[in-house]
């Protein structure tokens, strides 16, 4: 039997999708405008990196021609046995990290998510009065739509002196709550989300997320790796659940645990930052056995850079991903199936600071098998379907494999 890996490069979309004119985001496109950004010369922070986008490693697995697939274009890189390409649009009606994830292991989203206003206040007064209720706080702070990093120096030493969370939002249906891990307390922030999880059920908000951070005074505050997830489960068994049921095991790396609250994951492994995560990810390929998954998600690219804006950070972070990446295909033995997508795009050039509607990639290699042109799919569960194939399930509710096109065998 044989084994699967599926890394998700969190944002890191190729163009935008057929739809996106209805999210504001027709021209986004998260690696084209990171590549002209750095063809040209332009950065955002100068002296980070310099000299044209150069990700060698992912290019041999197929990347370069993917970004040809979703472009319309045909793909002219020649590449090794057992290498795939293709890209993927989206199905489900939002941008955000777990309609993307959900849709990946084979579960469209079927419906829309809750959303909060662009008002300030953003929240409704009967939340807020809930939230300060049941949760023994003396209130809240923020109340807004606002970038994460920003809202915590403009407003953590107010949360330091009060003892009140900051409680933000974005276009995403997500509520964050930050506080201080020492001051406020981690595993009090903890409690208290699992508090608001409840209260923003019936509100039909997607996640709730956990921003401890550290620091004494403003330009001194910072985010640690302790955040933590809050998500409602998915509506229906993923490909994490078929494989926790017939006995194989899931691997989840990063935040995959969170995004799938937990239903169909075996094992939580985590690490501070992408590469340490991609080290740890590498263990977690040695470790596994056949018939299973290793699910990882490298969220640095999105919450660090993409959020935040930050061309050349983004640059430097894929350059930084592709050179460690040998070292991890070295654990691949025959019959491997490792996989490259992402969820979601967050273009670092476009306006605002929420994730964009794009297509992702579709890349990696089948060892063993012949490889090619998966060409465009029409729903990002076909990943989760080629996958479950690949491991020997029945075929799911949604998606198809595309198995055939790159092993050889239908």
């Amino acid at each position: 039997m044989a084994r699967a890996f599926l890394f998700v490069l969190d944002s890191f979309g190729i163009g935008h999708a057929p739809d996106a004119a209805r999210f504001g985001d027709k021209g986004s496109n998260t690696y084209g405008h990171i590549a002209v950004a750095a063809a040209i010369g332009r950065a955002d922070r100068p002296g980070l990196r310099s000299g044209p986008l150069r990700l060698p490693n992912m290019d041999r697995l197929g990347l370069a021609a993917a970004v040809d697939i979703a472009a319309g274009r045909a793909p002219t890189a020649a590449l090794a046995p057992g290498v795939f390409f293709g890209a993927a649009q989206e199905v489900s009606s939002g941008r955000d990290t777990p309609s993307g994830h959900w849709e990946i292991a084979g579960v469209p989203v079927p419906f829309d998510w809750g959303y909060f206003p662009q008002t300030v206040p953003t929240f409704p007064a009967s939340l807020t009065e809930a939230i300060v209720r049941e949760g023994g706080v003396p209130g809240i702070l923020g109340d807004c739509h606002a970038s994460g990093t920003e809202i915590i120096d403009r407003l953590g030493a107010d949360h330091i002196r009060t003892g009140r969370p900051i409680c933000y939002t974005s276009a995403d249906s997500v509520i964050q709550i930050a506080a201080h891990e020492a001051h406020f307390g981690l595993e009090r922030l903890y409690e208290l989300c699992r508090v608001v999880r409840r209260l923003v059920d019936p509100l039909n908000i997607g996640r709730v997320i956990a921003r401890p951070f550290v620091g004494e005074a403003p330009g001194s505050f910072e985010r640690t790796a302790n955040r933590r997830d809050f998500a409602v489960p998915p509506p229906e068994p993923t490909l994490l659940d078929r494989l926790a049921r017939r006995g194989s095991r899931v691997i989840g790396m990063g935040k995959i645990g969170d995004i799938f609250a937990h239903s169909g994951v075996s094992e939580v492994r985590k690490a501070a930052g992408n590469l340490p995560l991609l080290d740890a990810t590498r263990t977690a390929i040695n470790d596994a056995a056949d018939g299973d998954l290793v699910f990882a998600n490298f969220v640095d690219f999105d919450s660090n850079f993409g959020h935040r804006r930050d061309v050349p950070g983004y640059a430097a972070a894929l350059e930084a991903f592709d050179a460690a990446l040998p070292r991890t295909l070295d654990g691949l033995r025959d019959g491997d199936l490792l996989l490259l997508t992402a969820d979601h795009g967050c273009d670092p050039t476009w306006a605002g600071t929420d994730h964009t509607r794009e297509r992702v990639p579709i890349f990696g290699v089948s060892l063993g098998g012949k490889g090619g042109t998966v060409g465009l799919r029409k729903t990002f569960a076909d990943i989760g379907e080629t996958v479950a194939a690949h491991l020997g399930l029945p075929a799911g509710r949604h998606g198809t494999s595309f198995l055939g096109a790159i092993a050889g065998h239908a």
